[in-house]
């Protein structure tokens, strides 16, 4: 007997040794998907994040024959979006368009307060995009080199501040990376979001900030910023003037990106999260939104699943070592 696949999933429906609930979830995976799907984004609209979701999101909607809703679930640093996705029924239709911290810092920094494995309670599915971060100075800094800051930071230890986007984030662990490989110490300012430190250092109230290209570049081109490095090997394309960090001899190994990424709920069927992955990364080959991306500060970042979680592995790793070092773990 032969049997085509759609032939062979009816009979396998059929099969009276199949459990109601294993018959319902091999109909789910072949049907999926079939409502809107429902995108859980950690911050606010008009972020770098929810920038990179609304960019994506429509057009992965145009390849799954379904609407896709974007839900800005803002609070606790993106960890209340988190455990909404972890919760959530493993259909498929409920995804988080996650980033390194609300996924891995989040209960590195504060494990009794958000009891959560990001990579046990959750299915990496398939990133999105990457984009470095800006290690900038307020425009009168008398460093105008990245080389010149490590200078004037030994000459005056613990005296220079540095701004984040709050405490125990991507930016505020990237800031401690930077200090613990050169051997530097500056003080830690740490804001609600990135704009007020943006703000602040433009003003000249901090020293330095670690903060986003998209939300820098622009005060950079006009001189009202020092780009003293990006944190990426390669220099970001909508800042050529300014040199990677890596250039510096004491930062020749720093290679540091943010990711965006698709993660579903853990117990989803791998048939549903090898589809979104192969969307995904059909999407992220369209010219035009790569193009798009580059303008707002983003790479496309495509992976296998299986990379995708070894590269969150690893990462969590280096996140780990990072909190350590800097005793961060219950400051959050």
């Amino acid at each position: 007997m032969s049997l085509n696949r759609r032939q062979l999933a009816a009979w396998m429906l059929g099969a009276p040794w199949l459990s109601p609930a294993a018959r319902a979830s091999t109909a789910g995976a072949d049907a999926w998907p079939s409502q809107p799907l429902t995108v859980v984004v950690p911050f606010s609209p008009g972020g770098s994040v929810d920038v990179a979701a609304r960019l994506v999101m429509p057009r992965l909607a145009e390849r799954l024959h379904q609407p896709v809703i974007i839900e800005n679930t803002v609070g606790a640093s993106g960890t209340i979006a988190t455990q909404r996705v972890i919760k959530a029924r493993p259909d498929g239709h409920t995804v988080l368009f996650g980033v390194a911290s609300c996924v891995l810092i989040a209960p590195l920094v504060s494990p009794e307060r958000f009891r959560y494995d990001g990579l046990r309670e959750l299915l990496p599915v398939a990133p999105v995009a990457s984009s470095a971060f800006v290690l900038a100075g307020r425009p009168d800094l008398p460093a105008a080199t990245a080389a010149e800051l490590v200078q004037l930071s030994r000459q005056q230890p613990g005296r220079l501040t540095v701004g984040t986007d709050g405490v125990g984030t991507s930016l505020h662990l990237t800031a401690e990376m930077l200090q613990q490989q050169a051997g530097l110490s500056w003080t830690h300012v740490p804001y609600k979001s990135g704009p007020p430190a943006l703000t602040e250092l433009a003003g000249g109230q901090i020293d330095l900030a670690v903060l986003p290209v998209a939300l820098v570049q622009s005060f950079v081109r006009e001189g009202k910023l020092r780009g003293l490095g990006v944190t990426s090997r390669q220099r970001a394309a909508t800042l050529p003037q300014t040199p990677s960090l890596s250039d510096t001899a004491v930062w020749q190994a720093f290679d540091v990106e943010a990711w965006q990424g698709l993660l579903l709920p853990a117990r989803t069927d791998a048939r549903i999260a090898e589809r979104l992955a192969r969307e995904t990364a059909a999407v992220l080959a369209e010219p035009d939104l790569v193009r798009k991306l580059a303008e707002a500060g983003f790479k496309p970042m495509v992976m296998e699943q299986a990379q995708f979680t070894a590269h969150l592995q690893r990462e969590r790793k280096l996140l780990e070592a990072t909190v350590q070092a800097a005793r961060l773990q219950g400051t959050g």
